[in-house]
């Protein structure tokens, strides 16, 4: 029989990494829910907002807690000019256009990172990095509880975003009609820029809180953005809620996957619950039918 410390420890391990994958969905899931399409550069967004971060703590001394302002705002700024410039631009009003031009800016930005930066591996050393907090069941590295307090911090702000102002009303009416949003008089294209400009912004803080307890490569977003996809899914998508719980959820199956299984075939779950989801409530858990 497992011992019921080890089973908590587990959990608990499972709640906060799952913080981290929620975090990366976040964005994912806001984009999804107003343009309809899916992000093909989420991933390498993460991994060049990770690397800023890194950049900006080895060569400033700017620890990455306190970068997370300005890495939001860059962020948003830049993908509000990739949308409004060139994705916008280029896709023509077509979704698979959209996506081919999210996959060619994923590719175009993960080569350009190799030439610049070659494959090494980076981590950043600061004074919490080590440090934990004793809950009783076991210990959590302190930077895991940061992350899982930014997801709830992030969840809540994209709610009332979206749930409270101008904007977000904006936003909602262009996600349900936008043609009916046009003539009211909302400019939609600037509705689309904003909706990837806030979703890159959460790539941008949400780097700045995995570096801390993660390496960074050129590669490291396909770590990160296939889990979000699932948790996107899993949770419904547009689902700020679904996203929060559909990323606790995979962080504790894929913790138990491991414990049980071993570390090699921990994330067989994940997909497992992927294909479930697909085929038994293609709607996610908070999600809603069309």
């Amino acid at each position: 029989m497992l011992d019921p410390f080890i089973l908590g420890a587990a959990l608990v391990n499972g709640i906060t990494m799952g913080a981290v994958y929620a975090l990366v969905a976040l964005g994912l899931t806001l984009i999804y829910g107003v343009l309809h399409i899916i992000n093909f550069a989420h991933g390498a967004l993460l991994m060049l907002a990770m690397f800023a971060a890194y950049f900006l703590f080895t060569r400033l001394g700017l620890d990455p807690y306190a970068a997370l302002p300005a890495m939001a705002a860059a962020f948003f700024a830049l993908g509000y000019a990739l949308q409004r410039w060139i994705i916008g631009k280029t896709s023509h009003g077509r979704d698979e256009n959209v996506l081919l031009v999210t996959l060619g800016i994923a590719i175009v930005i993960e080569n350009l990172a190799l030439v610049l930066w070659r494959s090494d591996t980076r981590t950043i050393e600061t004074d919490y990095v080590f440090a934990v907090v004793d809950l009783g069941l076991t210990f959590v590295p302190v930077p895991r509880l940061v992350a899982f307090a930014g997801a709830l911090v992030a969840a809540a702000l994209l709610w009332l975003l979206i749930a409270r102002t101008d904007l977000g009303r904006a936003i909602r009416a262009v996600a349900r009609e936008r043609q009916g949003a046009r003539l009211v008089g909302i400019d939609v294209e600037h509705i689309f820029a904003m909706c990837f400009g806030i979703g890159t912004a959460v790539v941008g803080a949400a780097a700045c809180l995995i570096l801390p307890m993660f390496y960074v490569t050129p590669q490291v977003g396909n770590a990160f953005v296939l889990v979000a996809f699932t948790v996107v899914v899993l949770g419904g998508m547009g689902s700020f809620p679904g996203a929060l719980a559909g990323g606790f959820v995979i962080g504790i199956v894929e913790s138990l996957g491991g414990l049980f299984l071993g570390e090699t075939l921990g994330q067989l779950g994940i997909f497992a619950i992927f294909i479930l989801v697909l085929l038994f409530r293609p709607t996610g858990l908070f999600g809603a039918r069309a």
